[in-house]
C-alpha cells in the first residue's frame, strides 16, 4: 500500500487559539482509523484541519507526498478528500438524486452503486432533502461524499441521534466501506466500542493532544485505557 496522508507535529486551531498540539499520524491507501476522545478534545478540529477549515500554525501535512497545508480548502475535495460533517449539510431544496448528482465525479461510485448500498435513497430519490428523516439524511450525506469518489472519507459522528436500527444499518455499511472499498476512512464517534471493531487503527485525543495511536484492537481489549480516556463514551 502507498502512503496517502502523513501528519507530523501538527499544531492548528481557530485564529490565535491552539486546539491541536503536536499531532502526528500516517494513513496508507485503504487504511482505517477510529478518532476518539471526549467532547471538546479536538476530534472535529482535526477533520476540519485536513479539509482546510482551521488555521494551520505549524508542522507538516502531506497528501500523497505533496504539501497539503498550502492547498486551498475548496481544492481538497478534488485531491480525493471526502467529508461528511456532523451537521450533514445536505441541500434541503434539492431532491435526493440532485444532491447526489450535483457533486458527481468520474470513478467507481455512481448513482446505481449508491442506490444499491442505500435502497432507501432510491425509494426517496424524488424527495427533497428537507423531507427526509435523520437517518435518511445521514445516508444521503454519506452517499453524496462517495459520489466524489474520494481516496479518504472523513465521517464526523455519523451515528449521532439516530434510531438503533438505523445505527446498525450504518455500522454495517461503514464496515463494508472500511474493509472492501479500497478507500481510506477516518471515523469520529463517541461510542468507541461500536467503531473500534471496524477500523485497523485508533487515535485518542485528550485536550488536543494524542494520548494513544496504535492498533484499534489493542485499545478495544484494554478496558482500563478506554474507561480512563473516554469514560461512559466507551461503553
Amino acid at each position: 500500500m502507498s502512503e496517502l496522508l502523513t501528519l507530523k507535529n501538527v499544531w492548528a486551531g481557530y485564529g490565535e487559539a491552539i486546539v491541536l498540539e503536536d499531532i502526528s499520524l500516517t494513513l496508507q491507501a485503504g487504511d482505517s482509523l477510529s478518532l476518539l476522545g471526549r467532547n471538546g478534545m479536538g476530534k472535529t478540529t482535526l477533520l476540519s484541519t485536513l479539509m482546510g477549515a482551521t488555521r494551520f500554525h505549524k508542522g507538516s501535512m502531506r497528501w500523497e507526498g505533496a504539501d497539503l497545508a498550502t492547498v486551498k480548502a475548496y481544492a481538497r475535495a478534488h485531491l480525493g478528500l471526502g467529508w461528511v460533517p456532523q451537521e450533514r449539510d445536505i441541500f434541503a431544496s434539492l431532491t435526493v438524486e440532485e444532491n447526489l448528482s450535483v457533486v458527481r465525479t468520474q470513478g467507481h461510485w455512481d448513482l446505481q452503486k449508491i442506490y444499491a448500498m442505500f435502497p432507501r435513497l432510491k425509494e426517496r430519490r424524488a424527495n427533497m432533502g428537507n423531507q427526509l428523516s435523520g437517518g435518511e439524511q445521514q445516508m444521503l450525506a454519506i452517499g453524496r461524499a462517495l459520489m466524489l469518489n474520494p481516496k479518504l472519507l472523513l465521517l464526523d459522528e455519523p451515528l449521532e441521534g439516530l434510531a438503533p436500527l438505523i445505527v446498525q444499518e450504518l455500522l454495517a455499511i461503514i464496515q463494508q466501506l472500511a474493509e472492501e472499498s479500497g478507500m481510506a476512512v477516518i471515523l469520529v464517534e463517541q461510542h468507541a466500542r461500536q467503531i473500534l471493531p471496524l477500523t485497523k487503527q485508533a487515535l485518542v485525543l485528550e485536550r488536543g493532544k494524542s494520548v494513544y495511536l496504535g492498533p484499534a484492537q489493542t485499545l478495544l481489549d484494554d478496558s482500563a485505557l478506554l474507561d480512563g480516556w473516554l469514560g461512559v463514551a466507551a461503553h
